[in-house]
């Protein structure tokens, strides 16, 4: 889709329902489907670099997924110009002053990177993964240009913006969602630079990880005892509170998720929800531990 389509589109998105919905997203995740639809051809249209033998329909992993996150950028940025200029602000139209006075942003997604060890060289793999991931989209919306990281080790490889695309996209935005899910961890790995150009090995960190998967073994009253989850939750709600004490400017907090769903290529095999879906029992559902704990939470004075 040319940014002058997703413009259209999102205009007529705004004309359409801009009296009802004050809170408009452009993007979302740009980052997962950037990956997966162009480095790793998980997720349409498939593409990867041939040599890495995933089966993909073409592409090049080193180039086009630059390629398709700069122009996502950019059709962010249209589509943004065009409610501020048209929908946002109050307008004289035909003698009536209309406006929608809503708030338009983009919501990004990124892991925490943990470095592997307490060395130097771990450390700064964390750091570069979390530019190549979150700096990625969010470097250009605050600062108008990509991390340096990014810039010296893919160079040319690497879009630039034109001037004033690069004061257009600088602050696009009332507000920015953060979709987060777990962590990783981060180690130096110094050799992938004699590899081939992809996107996977250009920050020069190795990334693993340990996810929860569905365990079909677990009783029904295991797998509702989610006390692991609970730690979370409570762990992380009190470290928000302390950033909105010193003055980050939280305007909201969504829990994911309220049931184990359909996860893109995952299917049932991974689950998120604090309530717990029967899949061999017409899709019943069951409270969670953590379920009763947030609602409790949610209670609370």
């Amino acid at each position: 889709m040319e940014r002058s389509d997703f413009r259209d589109y999102a205009e007529l998105c705004f004309k359409e329902f801009g009296d009802r919905v004050k809170y408009w997203i452009t993007v979302n995740e740009p980052s997962t489907y950037t990956t997966a639809g162009y480095v790793i051809g998980m997720f349409p249209p498939g593409r990867c670099s041939d040599w890495q033998n995933l089966n993909c329909t073409g592409g090049d992993s080193g180039t086009e997924p630059y390629l398709v996150a700069h122009h996502l950028l950019l059709a962010h940025v249209a589509a943004v110009q065009v409610y501020k200029t048209k929908y946002q602000v109050p307008l004289l139209l035909k003698s009536q002053t209309t406006s929608q006075m809503g708030w338009i942003g983009i919501a990004l997604q990124s892991f925490w990177f943990v470095p592997f060890s307490n060395s130097k060289s771990d450390e700064r793999a964390a750091e570069r993964s979390i530019d190549f991931m979150l700096g990625w989209f969010l470097a250009p919306l605050t600062t108008g240009d990509y991390p340096q990281h990014m810039r010296s080790l893919v160079g040319r490889r690497l879009p630039k913006f034109s001037e004033d695309q690069a004061r257009l996209i600088n602050g696009s935005f009332d507000f920015i969602g953060l979709n987060y899910y777990t962590s990783r961890y981060a180690a130096d790995a110094p050799h992938l630079n004699n590899t081939r150009p992809c996107y996977l090995t250009d920050s020069l960190a190795n990334v693993t990880s340990i996810d929860e998967n569905n365990d079909p073994t677990l009783s029904l009253d295991e797998a509702l005892n989610d006390i692991h989850r609970i730690k979370y939750y409570y762990d992380h709600l009190l470290y928000l509170q302390s950033a909105i004490r010193i003055g980050v400017n939280v305007k909201g907090y969504f829990v994911w998720s309220l049931l184990d769903n359909f996860e893109w290529a995952e299917g049932y095999t991974v689950r998120f929800g604090v309530n717990f879906v029967d899949y061999n029992d017409n899709l019943k559902r069951y409270h969670k531990l953590s379920a009763q704990w947030f609602k409790n939470f949610l209670k609370r004075p």
